[in-house]
């Protein structure tokens, strides 16, 4: 597994080597009125108006009761609703139906994936995940990691994440041992490796796709990225 650092991709040179390789970014969405209008805004002006990296900008509106959808269109999104997305399968909401609908609603080669909570938004963190896709051809699927300011600027993740998730990917999947953050919620892949793995409902999602992406590409075919410093809502022991 090869670790990256965002600031190693250019847009203008992402967006040259790209050649006809069409992007999605996908921004799953739940009550987040508040922080997705901004994110939008940055996406669509550094990497759809500035520099051609972006084909599709879409929100999935997760079953929100705020403003969310109205937000993201005035921002400049596609948005579309996660339940209306094959109605015909069921399930309810969370962010594993919302980002399997994601595949559904988009068509780009590429597909990257950014939480819509996320405060003083840096689109690095787009261009981060779709650079080893677009100039390393073997590398199938990204995972994002970073520096939380509200837990001190330390690397490495929090409370789910540095006592649970790490030490049981060490004992069940070694391989994934050296993975920094494995719950991250920004990543991307290529569609042909996507449409393949398995969507499980709620939060399980961020990792299962990771354990799967390894299973079917295996390490060398997984990269992980130095985004630099997030800034989110942070959720309490009851949300989690």
């Amino acid at each position: 597994m090869r670790t990256f650092h965002h600031a190693g991709f250019d847009p203008g040179a992402l967006a040259a080597a790209k050649g006809t390789t069409t992007v999605s970014v996908c921004l799953p969405a739940r009550d987040e009125a508040a922080t997705v209008g901004p994110i939008v805004a940055a996406i669509r002006a550094a990497l759809v108006e500035d520099v051609p990296l972006v084909d599709d900008l879409v929100v999935i509106d997760d079953h929100s009761t705020d403003a969310t959808a109205a937000v993201a269109a005035e921002a400049g999104a596609r948005v579309v609703a996660a339940a209306e997305v094959a109605p015909e399968f069921r399930g309810g909401p969370g962010k594993g139906r919302a980002l399997w609908a994601s595949v559904l609603a988009t068509d780009g080669d590429v597909i990257a994936w950014c939480d819509a909570d996320l405060q003083e938004f840096d689109p690095a963190f787009v261009t981060g995940l779709l650079g080893p896709l677009l100039t390393e051809p073997g590398v199938g699927f990204v995972k994002g990691y970073y520096e939380r300011p509200e837990h001190g600027g330390r690397p490495g993740g929090g409370r789910v994440t540095e006592p649970a998730a790490r030490p049981a990917l060490a004992l069940l999947h070694p391989a994934l041992a050296s993975m920094i953050q494995p719950l991250s919620g920004e990543y991307a892949g290529r569609r042909a490796v996507v449409e393949a793995l398995p969507f499980v409902e709620g939060y399980g999602v961020d990792v299962g796709l990771l354990i799967d992406a390894v299973g079917a590409l295996g390490i060398d075919g997984i990269a992980q990225v130095d985004l630099g410093e997030r800034r989110h809502r942070n959720r309490d022991l009851g949300a989690l």
